[in-house]
């Protein structure tokens, strides 16, 4: 009698890059686009420089500060979770979240704007 795996043989031919993919890789897939990544990290940079942030003063790069954003807008809202797997406090993680939504905030059209564009 013939009997079966349990579980179906994995081949690493088989698999796909993230690269390919177009995601980022942190300990799990975000199923976001690597441009929405550099935006939002782009955006966090320009507003460093704008308020005088010394360049390596931060406990995350600007990158991975809005990997956590993003994981934070994509349902992972247990902030000490994400600051732990972030290795930072989770003080910083909040204010982190929280710096981002007002960068992407300021971003966003008003209402008159967003009619117009309609």
């Amino acid at each position: 009698m013939d009997v079966e795996p349990p579980v179906d043989e994995f081949s690493p031919q088989e698999s796909t890059t993230a690269e390919r993919l177009h995601v980022i890789a942190h300990r799990a897939t975000l199923d976001v686009s690597r441009a929405l990544i550099h935006h939002v990290a782009r955006s966090l940079r320009d507003e460093r420089r704008r308020v005088g942030t010394p360049k390596g003063s931060r406990a995350l790069t600007p990158f991975w500060q809005a990997v956590l954003i993003l994981r934070w807008f994509r349902g992972e809202h247990d902030i000490p979770k994400l600051g732990r797997d972030h290795r930072v406090s989770r003080a910083t993680a909040y204010r982190y979240i929280a710096e981002g939504i007002d960068i992407l905030a300021a971003q966003a059209p008003n209402l008159h704007e967003a009619l117009n564009r309609a």
